[in-house]
């Protein structure tokens, strides 16, 4: 019986996220990383590239617009008036997919480990622009979208993330 590969390719130039299932593409997503470009280094703000995987799914269950605070949910659901509240949080939404680097000295391992520098695929507030830069480094989508590609993949999926 041949074993089900799913792949992710994350396209930085076009802010796409393109899931593939036995290397034929399913569904193409509308995306924003760092608003900072691309960058490996921790504290930079910016989007890792090359060879991932997915290290941990987190979420699973939890409503839409659930809230994530150091990767807990709070029990707390987004909307504009939380935002007004707490102006300074970087908002991690819905479902999380914790990427890990394959690549030793790119992308793992040191100053430059994406695992240790809490990259994720999350969701992230309904008003907040789609297809241009706009995170802190993580890969945001639209809630629906992370919902549906949370429930496609499976820890130890590569993804790849280029520009």
């Amino acid at each position: 019986m041949n074993e089900i590969k799913n792949r992710l390719q994350v396209s930085i130039s076009k802010q796409t996220l393109t899931f593939y299932k036995n290397e034929k593409e399913i569904k193409q997503y509308s995306i924003s990383t760092a608003k900072n470009g691309v960058g490996e280094l921790i504290d930079s703000g910016c989007t890792p590239r090359g060879e991932h995987v997915i290290a941990e799914k987190i979420g699973d269950g939890e409503k839409l617009n659930t809230v994530f605070v150091g990767r807990l949910p709070t029990g707390e659901i987004f909307e504009p008036a939380l935002r007004e509240l707490h102006s300074e949080r970087d908002w991690i939404l819905t479902r999380i997919l914790w990427l890990s680097g394959l690549e030793e000295g790119r992308n793992k391992g040191g100053n430059l480990d994406t695992y240790q520098r809490y990259i994720y695929i999350h969701g992230s507030p309904d008003d907040v622009d789609m297809g241009k830069p706009g995170s802190h480094g993580c890969i945001r989508m639209r809630n629906d979208d992370v919902v549906e590609l949370f429930d496609m993949v499976n820890v130890g999926d590569h993804v790849l993330i280029n520009e």
